[in-house]
Formats: structure tokens, C-alpha cells, sequence
């Protein structure tokens, strides 16, 4: 018989929380510590969305997000997690860069920054100090007017080569652009210039099984394989939402909607243009799509150690002549991000050391293909890659016993985002998401709109933000709930 996976599931709860990404995680775990009854649904069978991972025959496991955060995820999971959560974020030793512009080490600090800038790119310190104070007084609520490309005009005009520093990083992280408001960038580079990068010791498994724990420890109701077709909508508030549990259909009741779904797909999909005001409509179909991304997954041989001294954790390598987010996109590929995982950060059953290739793509150039042109492109992407790594693991195709890729397809199918979109949508659809309950009472949204709340640390400290506002709106409403959720997140944007 088929499993049913809504098997003892209630009828109504406070809260449905529709996908399981960390902004989704993140909400439904503080709801139900605030006493809320949450029922928490993923389409996939896992939890996690893009921060997840997957197992190969040979003991290989390999996280899909890439590797790396700011120090903000410590304070974060420490207070909206757990102490045992915290205690296993840890610094990347080093980031480094190689491209036909200049080649270097850093600490990703602000002082190494600085160093950097003036010893090696002979910039002013004054004009260094400058550009990362105002950097650092960036909040939300600034001029949204101004651009990247003139935020670094205003400070280092005509270096490409400094543009090319302190913007690289940034575009891999989050999809950012020169054309983004500045105020976007500027607050995601002075959350991550400040201390270092910082990764999860044990890899994204480990995280997203503690994260299970603490979900159902808080009482939260999980469920896997369950897919939402529809939230239903009675006059002007949710009512219910209409989940395929694996071909079994049902409608469960609720107070509030919490939906970690891309933004558009929320609207156009899940509830129904026809539910909203017209102007708003008008706006959401302005929101763009971010861009998606390609990844090569390499394993070496049990013992066939690499040196973090001599690669770092992470290396952006390119050849292209200058930095352009054009030439990122592009299928000809010029510029890839190596994640290197040592067994200090990623521990296997064996001492093994595993390297992810990312290009930031479009999904258009991999989902217009026949199906052996497609196969044929991601055996191409995979020689490509491993030509070009060559430089810096010698030998790497001889040694490698693994070698695998995903493409904006792969995402768009695992996770369901549109377009495999890896980072959500561009800025304007933050205000989008931030206006669903206005439209709609008991409507909300939390998952990766614009800059500010994309990646790790502005995923999760966007579902404590919005969850913060349903435990308001329950309260108020009469909700059985007599706890508060938890407060004290950023009361601004620039909590990211």
C-alpha cells in the first residue's frame, strides 16, 4: 500500500509553514516554541531546500550551498537554534583569489581588507576607511536609488581591479550585480568583511539533522513528500491549504500561512492573481528572477589529502581579463568559485577531501537543450572543469574517483524553484513579499528575495523576522497560543 504521509495529521493548525529551506526552518521553529501548533510540509524528502546535500556509493557526501557565511550565523543559531548549533560553526582558514588581474590571500576581515587595499592596490587609506564605513552605516531604509557600480565609482574610480575584490565574492554568494541597488551590497559585504567567513563543521547534513531535532523537540509537525498545490483563501484571509501528499490529496485548516516558496510562485501559483489588488499584481510581475547556477561535485581518493595552505577553502579563479556579471553567466565559462572540503571541516567515514566547482548560469541555456545535448553539456561542463582545476590540483583527473554534475535544471527539479532560481528574486521582490499580509491577513512570506535576505545567515534572519509578525497576528486574533515569539533580531533590515 502507499505511504501515507499526512497519516495523523490534524486538521487545523496555527501555522502551515510551506517549504523547508532555512527561512522556512527557521519560522516554524520559533512559532512552535512560542506555543503555536505548526505543521511544517517539504515537497522533497528531505528538509533543507538549497541547503542540503547527497550521498554517493563510496562513502561521498557533497553539500549543495556554498561554503561559506558570515559570523552573524553563530549569534543567530545560538539564540533561534541551539548552543550545540553555534558551537559548530567554524572559520575558513582562507579565501583566495587568482585571476589575470591580481592573485592573493585574505582573511575576509575588514583589516585584511584594508591591508590589502592599500599595500597591494595602493589606494588611499582614507579612501579605504571611507568606503567601509559607509559600507557599514547601510541600512534598509537608504536611498535605494544608487548603484554598486556607483557606490565604487564614488571611491575607486576606474579600478576594475578593486571592484573585481570586493564584488567577486559577493555575486557568488547571492547573484548581486553592479546594477543592484548599492545598498543591497553594501550591507550583505559588511556582514561578511567583518570577521571572516565561517562554515558549518560536519557539512550540511549535520546541520539540517540538528535543526530536525530541535523542530521536533519545539513540537513542530513535520511532514515530508508533500507537495502544496494551493493555499485557499476565504474573502480577505487564508482558510487552508490543499497539499498532494505522493497522490493523496487533502485540505488542512489554518490561522496563518508562513510560505518559504519563491515569492512569484506563492502568489501566481499557490493562491491565484485574481486574490490580490491589481496594483500589487502589477508589481509582482515586475519581480525578477535571480540567476541559477552550475556546480561540479569531484571526490579524490580516500587519503589523497589536499593542503589548505596551499589551495584555502575557498578559491575564486578566473580568466577573464576583468570582472563582468555578464561573463559570469555565460555557458563559455570563465570564472569558477572551488569550495575545498579538508577532513577538519566535512569528517567521512574516511579522511577524504572533496572540491565543488560553482559558475553562477542560465537556466535558459540548459533547458532548451534535447535531452543528449543536455547530457552531452554536463560531460563537458564536468572535462571543462576539470582541465581548468588542473592548475591548482595537479593531476586532478587521474585522482578524482568521483565526478558529477547539477544545472538549473537539477534545482528547478529538486527544489522547484523557477527557473532554478539559486538565490530567489532581485531586490524589488523583498517589498513584494514584505506587502502579502496587507493583502491578504494571514498571508506570509519568508525565503530569498533580493540581496539582503538571500544566502544562509539572510534566509534564516528573514524567518525570524516574519515569524516574529505571524506570532503577532495570532496573539491579537485570539490564537491558543499564549507565549511570544522570540524578539530581539535586528529591528531593521540590516539584520542579514
Amino acid at each position: 500500500m502507499p505511504k501515507d504521509f499526512l497519516q495523523g495529521a490534524r486538521d487545523h493548525y496555527d501555522v502551515v509553514v510551506i517549504g523547508s529551506g532555512l527561512a522556512g526552518l527557521t519560522s516554524a521553529n520559533i512559532l512552535a516554541r512560542a506555543g503555536h501548533s505548526v505543521l511544517l510540509l517539504e515537497q522533497h524528502y528531505k528538509l533543507g531546500g538549497m541547503a542540503t546535500w547527497f550521498k554517493r556509493p563510496g562513502g561521498h557526501i557533497f553539500d549543495i550551498s556554498l561554503h561559506g557565511f558570515p559570523y552573524g550565523m553563530v549569534k543567530s543559531c545560538r539564540r533561534y537554534w541551539s548552543q550545540e548549533i553555534a558551537d559548530s560553526i567554524v572559520q575558513l582558514d582562507g579565501v583566495r583569489f587568482d585571476n589575470p588581474m591580481f592573485s592573493l590571500w585574505t582573511s575576509f576581515t575588514r583589516e585584511d581588507f584594508t591591508k590589502q587595499l592599500i599595500e597591494k592596490f595602493g589606494v588611499e587609506p582614507e579612501k579605504v576607511n571611507a568606503f567601509f564605513d559607509k559600507a557599514r552605516s547601510m541600512n534598509f531604509y537608504d536611498d535605494q536609488q544608487a548603484t554598486t557600480r556607483e557606490l565604487f565609482d564614488e571611491f575607486f574610480p576606474g579600478r576594475e581591479d578593486v571592484i573585481r575584490l570586493l564584488m567577486e565574492p559577493i555575486t557568488y554568494a547571492n547573484g548581486s550585480t553592479l546594477e543592484d541597488p548599492a545598498i543591497s551590497y553594501g550591507i550583505v559585504f559588511s556582514n561578511f568583511m567583518s570577521k571572516g567567513v565561517f562554515t558549518f563543521q560536519g557539512g550540511t547534513d549535520k546541520l539540517i539533522e540538528a535543526m530536525e531535532q530541535e523542530l521536533i523537540a519545539s513540537g513542530v509537525d513535520i511532514r515530508i513528500n508533500c507537495d502544496v498545490k494551493r493555499i485557499h483563501v476565504r474573502g480577505d484571509r487564508v482558510e487552508s491549504v490543499e497539499i498532494d501528499a505522493k497522490g493523496a490529496r487533502r485540505t488542512i485548516k489554518c490561522g496563518a500561512v508562513v510560505s518559504n516558496a519563491n515569492i512569484r510562485t506563492t502568489i501566481f501559483d499557490l493562491v491565484g492573481e485574481e486574490k490580490f489588488g491589481q496594483d500589487f499584481i502589477d508589481d509582482a510581475r515586475a519581480v525578477r528572477l535571480n540567476n541559477s547556477s552550475t556546480q561540479v561535485y569531484i571526490a579524490l581518493q580516500p587519503d589523497d589529502l589536499l593542503e589548505v595552505s596551499e589551495l584555502g577553502d575557498l578559491l575564486f579563479s578566473s580568466t577573464a581579463p576583468k570582472f563582468e556579471t555578464g561573463a559570469l553567466l555565460s555557458r563559455d565559462i570563465t570564472s569558477r568559485t572551488y569550495s575545498f572540503y579538508y577532513p577538519k571541516t566535512r569528517p567521512q567515514r574516511e579522511p577524504r577531501c572533496l572540491i565543488v566547482s560553482s559558475t553562477n548560469a542560465n537556466y535558459r541555456d540548459w533547458a532548451d537543450l534535447s535531452p543528449d545535448d543536455y547530457l552531452a553539456s554536463k560531460q563537458d561542463l564536468c572535462e571543462t572543469t576539470l582541465d581548468a582545476l588542473d592548475k591548482y590540483v595537479p593531476n586532478v583527473r587521474e585522482r578524482a574517483v568521483h565526478v558529477e554534475a547539477s544545472t538549473p535544471v537539477s534545482f528547478k527539479h529538486y527544489t522547484h524553484h523557477p527557473a532554478g532560481a539559486s538565490f530567489g528574486t532581485k531586490f524589488e521582490g523583498l517589498a513584494i513579499s514584505r506587502g502579502l499580509p496587507q493583502q491578504i491577513g494571514g498571508l506570509y512570506h519568508a525565503g530569498s528575495v533580493g540581496i539582503i535576505m538571500s544566502g544562509w545567515l539572510g534566509a534564516m534572519n528573514y524567518g525570524v523576522i516574519v515569524a516574529n509578525e505571524v506570532d503577532n497576528q495570532l496573539v491579537s486574533s485570539g490564537s491558543r497560543s499564549t507565549g511570544g515569539a522570540e524578539r530581539g533580531v535586528a529591528e531593521d533590515m540590516t539584520a542579514s
